[in-house]
C-alpha cells in the first residue's frame, strides 16, 4: 500500500492472508506438474524487470525450488539495495546473473544482434543504440536471442501491445506460425480453465482460430489435462446466422479434418460449453463430451471482457497470459501479476525450453 502497488486498501489483513493462502493452494494443485517438470531440468529465464519487488521476490523463489536459473536487467546498486529493503537473501553474481544495462561489457555485441533482426523493421543504429541502454525488454529479448538466456519473462511494467512488437521483432515466430496468440488459465473455486485468445487477434479468421486451437492444445497437455475445446459463441449449433457464428462454426469443421483425435466442438454458448448437461439438449450428438476446459472466443472483446470478468467476480486465480506460437520461450505479463504469478510462469517458460531442446 505505501508503495502505490497496492490497487485498494487492505482493511482486514488476516481475510487478506487466507485468500492469499487459498490462492497460492489452488496454483499449487494445477501447476504441479509444471514445477516438477521444471525441476528436473532447470532452464535460465531473464527477467526484463529485474528491479521490480516482483521480479527479486520471484528469483528467490526459484532459487530456492531449484526449477530456474534466473537472470535479471537492472542496475546493480538498486537490485541490491531492493533485496536488503526487501529481506533477501539472495546475491548478485553468486545467486543469479544480472545484465546492467548501464556498463555490460555484451552491449556492442547486443546492439549489432539488435540491428541484424530488427534493421529492416524501422530500427536505426541511433536507435538501436539507445534501446539496448534503456529498453530492458529489447534487452532480455537479444539475450533469449543470442542464447544467453533460455526463456524471458516481461510485462510488469509498460504496455502488452509495445512489448509484443519488440518479441515479433527480436524473438520471431516459430515454423509455420503467422501470428502469435495469447491464451490465459483461470483457476476458480469451480475449478480451471483456459481462454484464447486473451491478448493478441483483434478478430481472428477460422483458419487462425484453428491454428490458436491447436497450439493451446499443445499448452494446455503440459499441464497433465486432456483439451476439451470450445468454439464459444451468442449461437448455439446454427441458432444464430451471423458472420460471427458462421466463422466460428467454420473453425469448428477445420478442427474435425486436422486434428480429429481432438476433444472440439461449436459453435456453442459459454453456458453450453460448460455444462454438458445444457449441451446434451442443444446437440445430442456432439464431439465434445464433459466441460469444456479450453473456451476460445470469436474475437479479442470477448475473450479479453470473460477473462477480467472471470478474475474479478469468479475471485479467479489468472496464469498468464501463455504467449503461444514465440520461436523461443517469451511471455509478456500484466503490470497487476504477483510474485507468484512471476514463479508459476516461470516454471511454465522452462518446461516449454526444455521440450524445445
Amino acid at each position: 500500500m505505501e508503495s502505490g502497488v497496492a490497487r485498494a486498501p487492505i482493511e482486514d489483513f488476516p481475510a487478506y492472508e487466507e485468500r492469499l493462502n487459498r490462492f497460492v493452494f489452488r496454483s499449487g494443485f494445477i501447476m504441479r506438474p509444471i514445477f516438477r517438470a521444471a525441476r528436473a531440468e532447470p532452464k535460465r529465464v531473464i527477467y526484463a524487470e529485474g528491479e521490480d519487488e516482483r521480479s527479486l521476490r520471484a528469483a528467490q523463489t526459484v532459487i530456492e525450488d531449484g526449477f530456474a536459473i534466473p537472470i535479471l536487467v537492472g542496475r546493480p546498486s538498486v537490485i541490491e539495495t531492493r533485496l536488503q529493503r526487501f529481506g533477501l537473501s539472495i546475491k548478485p553474481g553468486k545467486d543469479f546473473e544480472l545484465i546492467n544495462p548501464e556498463d555490460d561489457p555484451r552491449y556492442r555485441d547486443y546492439v549489432q544482434t539488435y540491428l541484424e533482426v530488427a534493421g529492416r523493421k524501422g530500427i536505426t543504429p541511433d536507435a538501436a543504440r539507445s534501446l539496448v541502454r534503456t529498453n530492458s525488454t529489447v534487452i532480455a529479448a537479444v539475450a533469449v536471442r543470442r542464447g544467453d538466456a533460455d526463456a524471458m519473462i516481461c510485462g510488469l511494467e509498460g504496455r502488452f501491445q509495445s512489448k509484443l512488437r519488440i518479441l515479433k521483432d527480436v524473438i520471431g515466430l516459430a515454423p509455420g506460425v503467422q501470428e502469435l496468440a495469447a491464451m490465459s488459465l483461470m483457476i476458480t473455486n469451480k475449478g480451471a480453465f483456459f481462454i484464447a485468445d486473451t491478448h493478441v487477434h483483434d478478430n481472428p479468421d477460422a483458419h487462425q482460430l484453428v491454428e490458436i486451437a491447436l497450439r493451446a492444445a499443445t499448452e494446455v497437455r503440459r499441464f497433465g489435462i486432456e483439451p476439451k475445446i470450445a468454439l464459444v459463441s451468442h449461437s448455439d449449433f446454427g441458432s444464430h446466422d451471423s458472420a460471427s457464428a458462421r466463422k466460428m462454426r467454420e473453425a469448428a469443421r477445420l478442427l474435425a479434418e486436422r486434428a480429429p483425435e481432438l476433444e472440439v466442438d461449436g459453435e456453442m454458448q459459454a453456458d453450453t460449453a460448460l455444462s454438458d448437461i445444457i449441451r446434451e439438449k442443444v446437440l445430442p450428438h456432439s464431439r465434445l463430451k464433459g466441460e469444456a476446459n479450453v473456451l476460445l472466443m470469436p474475437n479479442l472483446d470477448a475473450a479479453n471482457i470473460a477473462y477480467q470478468l472471470t478474475k474479478v467476480l469468479a475471485d479467479a486465480l489468472p496464469v498468464g497470459p501463455i504467449l503461444l506460437g514465440a520461436a523461443m520461450p517469451a511471455h509478456i505479463l500484466p503490470p497487476s501479476t504477483t510474485a507468484r504469478g512471476v514463479v508459476n510462469m516461470t516454471a511454465m517458460a522452462v518446461v516449454e525450453a526444455q521440450n524445445r531442446g
